[in-house]
C-alpha cells in the first residue's frame, strides 16, 4: 500500500491546523508557506477534507480553516480515508465481486488481514499523538 502525495499533504494540513488549534482560523496561504506546499494544491486537498464535522471554514479577511474537533478526536485513518478514498491494499476488498480470478479469491484473506492490521494501527494514532511526538512509543508489533 502506498500513501499518495495527496494523503501526505492532507496529513500536513491537519497537523498544521492542530498545531494552531487554539489560535483561531488559519489562512491557507500560511499553511502553504509553513509546509512549503503550493497553495493551489492545498485548495484541492482542503476541498476533500472540508466537511462540517471535520473542518470549520471562516470567511473574510481574518478567515481561514480550523479543526471542528480537538486534535485528539482525529485519527490518521479517517484523514487518509477522506484524502485517499480507501486504505485497502487491493480493490477486491472494496468490492469482492471484482476479484478477477480464483487466485484472487484465494488471496483475499491475506489482503483482508493486511488491511485490518493497517487500519487498526492508523485508527489508534491521533493528531494529538503526533503533536505530542509519541510516535516512538507506538507498538509496531502484529
Amino acid at each position: 500500500m502506498r500513501i499518495s502525495t495527496k494523503g501526505r499533504y492532507a496529513m500536513c494540513v491537519m497537523i498544521d491546523l492542530a498545531e494552531h488549534y487554539k489560535e483561531g482560523p488559519v489562512a491557507l496561504k500560511d499553511i502553504a508557506a509553513r509546509q512549503n506546499i503550493s497553495k493551489k494544491y492545498l485548495e484541492q486537498i482542503v476541498s476533500l477534507l472540508n466537511r462540517p464535522d471535520f473542518l470549520k471554514t471562516i470567511r473574510g479577511a481574518q478567515g481561514g480553516y480550523m479543526l471542528a474537533r480537538t486534535p485528539d478526536k482525529y485519527t490518521v485513518a479517517e484523514i487518509l480515508k477522506l484524502s485517499e478514498g480507501s486504505l485497502a491494499p487491493v480493490p477486491d476488498l472494496d468490492d469482492p465481486s471484482e476479484a478477477a480470478a480464483a487466485a484472487d479469491y484465494q488471496l483475499l484473506p491475506l489482503w483482508q488481514g493486511l488491511y485490518d492490521v493497517v487500519n487498526s494501527y492508523l485508527e489508534g494514532v491521533t493528531l494529538q499523538d503526533i503533536l505530542d511526538r509519541r510516535m516512538d512509543s507506538f507498538d509496531y508489533s502484529i
